[in-house]
């Protein structure tokens, strides 16, 4: 005859129905909330309606930052400004006064909402530095000036498959872009 302890009272074929049945209400929940999400994200819009739907959606649920000024447009030639740090007061922002400038640029994606955004982009490849105290700075390439990144939530348009080829119809949906919001300064990576 098998000894049962006091802190446990259940048999051994009770404990397994009691998990199998845990489990059962495990996958019921997880089957529900499979089917749930679609309802939530697929709704299909028209081209028409598109654009309302997203700001709608950007503004309830997935709020946009403030797009800093832009300095420049994508594709423009950068150039590290060694000599601003010589002749000229520092600026109050924080990307003039960096050891690693950066200034903003206009990114496009046609594909997202929002469809257009700024863009930190390092203007030099190393660092902005002065040496042995000197007061004449100087573009070092011992340290990198490397892009800092934070995710934002934009709205993908993605072709609705409806059925209805007539009328083009798009759902919105959610997706993380790493974005540059400005440069910092690093050690060189040998590796």
């Amino acid at each position: 005859m098998a000894s049962h302890s006091k802190a446990d009272p259940l048999t051994t074929g009770q404990r397994e129905y009691a998990e199998t049945d845990r489990m059962m209400d495990m996958k019921q929940i997880l089957i529900f909330g499979l089917f749930l999400v679609p309802v939530w994200t697929s709704k299909c819009y028209e081209e028409r309606e598109l654009t309302e739907a997203a700001e709608r959606k950007l503004q309830n649920r997935f709020p946009q930052p403030a797009d800093p000024l832009t300095t420049a447009t994508s594709g423009s030639p950068a150039s590290c400004p060694v000599e601003l740090y010589q002749t000229q007061p520092p600026p109050r922002d924080y990307s003039g006064r960096s050891l690693s400038p950066w200034r903003y640029i206009h990114v496009t994606k046609e594909d997202h909402f929002p469809t257009t955004y700024a863009e930190a982009q390092c203007l030099c490849s190393g660092c902005i530095l002065f040496q042995d105290n000197s007061q004449h700075p100087e573009h070092s390439l011992s340290y990198n000036s490397v892009p800092l990144t934070q995710k934002r939530v934009f709205l993908k348009r993605e072709l609705c498959s409806d059925g209805n080829e007539k009328v083009k119809r798009y759902q919105l949906k959610p997706v993380n872009v790493e974005v540059a919001v400005g440069c910092t300064c690093v050690r060189v990576n040998y590796s």
